[in-house]
């Protein structure tokens, strides 16, 4: 049944390129196409029938196939067929073959998997320069095949970067997260309450607030500029300058015979300023809206540098923007900051934040603006207070976004209910 059957199987490493499998029914076919083959270097098995053939090509794994059209049992594009069907580790080149020449052949040919055609009898010259050509061509796959092995082992080692990062990134956003360790505070008869959603892992903003020991607290919203790691880095050192923890390491107050005492908003604006300018190599700088709250007066004196402004909503129905704008934190060394003051009520509310709300971009290519800011704030029941109103505005805000869930920059807020609660 198989035609030197005694052959020994080279070795796949040191057969490159150069293990043909001839199958034809007639053995003078045979003979003479492995004479040839042999000749040239070619370590060559041959098989009677494409039945054998295919057992061969399991065995054997040949580089090419050379068969007849015409068999008993198997035709050649039939066997051909049979054999792209196989699972293998490389490509195979196939050479049919044939006597006919007429087109429709030609193609049932093409379309069983066949790679060329050689017409009987059989030209030498012809079948080596067909060899060579399909050696080409076997020669480019296998080096697209290491290239592409090449790419799924970086592509392997990149996932398990990524995958090591991401989950760095993860607990980065926890610790971020910490920074902002409650988000709802009473003090006294007054309420803060704070928003953090980053738009990746980690961000930029920030919001947070502190007291001391006679009532008074202080709230603030900040933004540094761009995004990821290294702003997530700068807003947690600038978080350490505003601590409520380690009021000795809060820029915005200073040692007291009674304990500790607030600074002027634009004093605070000015120490952070020249924390971040005397950063060596730091070229992000923040905008940021503090304000100092006197508990017993409802006195609110606000700092704004190059921040969004503060949103006063008064208990009768009144809103208006406060602030005249100011320069960032961190741009320019000695910047001048400008102190404001405006008197609160029992009822009025204050909302800080950062211009991920006023910037974002709606489905019609508009920023929802200030206006659409008030627009949404206004439209929130009476009966959502502290952390759920600002829910129900980070809500609305996605709401005219078309329920879009990723943000083009982080979005934070920092509500005071101010003597209502």
């Amino acid at each position: 049944m198989f035609e030197n059957a005694k052959f020994a199987f080279p070795d796949v490493q040191d057969a490159h390129l150069r293990r043909v499998l001839v199958v034809d029914d007639s053995r003078a076919q045979r003979r003479i196409l492995t004479l040839m083959l042999r000749r040239w270097g070619f370590d060559v098995v041959e098989a009677e029938d494409a039945e054998c053939g295919l057992v061969l090509c399991d065995i054997f794994q040949p580089d090419f196939i050379i068969s007849d059209w015409m068999m008993p049992g198997l035709s050649g594009p039939e066997f051909c067929a049979a054999f792209r069907a196989t699972q293998r580790a490389a490509y195979g080149y196939f050479i049919l073959l044939t006597s006919k020449s007429e087109k429709a052949a030609v193609a049932k040919g093409l379309e069983s998997g066949a790679d060329d055609f050689l017409t009987k009898p059989v030209n030498g010259d012809e079948l080596r320069a067909r060899i060579n050509a399909g050696a080409r061509i076997l020669m480019m796959e296998q080096e697209l095949r290491a290239k592409n092995a090449m790419i799924a082992d970086t592509l392997a080692e990149l996932q398990m970067i990524h995958a090591s990062i991401d989950k760095d990134l993860q607990q980065a956003r926890v610790l971020q997260q910490s920074l902002m360790p409650v988000r709802s505070a009473i003090f006294g008869q007054s309420r803060v309450s704070l928003l953090l959603r980053s738009c990746g892992h980690v961000g930029g903003d920030l919001a947070g607030m502190f007291a001391i020991q006679n009532g008074d607290f202080g709230l603030f919203s900040l933004d540094v500029s761009g995004h990821g790691i290294t702003s997530a880095m700068m807003t947690a050192r600038v978080a350490g300058y505003l601590s409520s923890d380690y009021p000795d390491e809060n820029l915005a107050l200073t040692r007291s015979v009674t304990g500790f005492a607030f600074v002027p908003p634009s004093e605070l604006a000015g120490r952070l300023n020249a924390r971040v300018v005397g950063q060596q190599g730091v070229t992000e700088y923040l905008t940021m809206a503090y304000v100092h709250v006197a508990q017993d007066t409802g006195l609110a004196r606000f700092v704004q540098a190059g921040h969004p402004p503060p949103l006063l909503l008064r208990k009768d129905g009144g809103a208006e923007f406060i602030g005249s704008g100011g320069l960032p934190v961190g741009l320019i060394e000695n910047a001048p900051f400008e102190d404001h003051a405006v008197q609160l009520a029992p009822g009025d509310r204050l909302l800080l934040y950062t211009d991920g709300f006023t910037e974002a971009v709606l489905p019609d290519g508009s920023m929802l603006d200030e206006a659409g800011l008030l627009k949404l704030v206004l439209s929130i029941p009476a009966d959502r207070t502290g952390p759920d109103f600002l829910d129900a505005l980070y809500d609305g805000l996605k709401n005219r976004l078309d329920g879009r869930t990723e943000f083009d920059d982080d979005i934070s807020a920092a509500l005071l209910e101010f003597g209502d609660q």
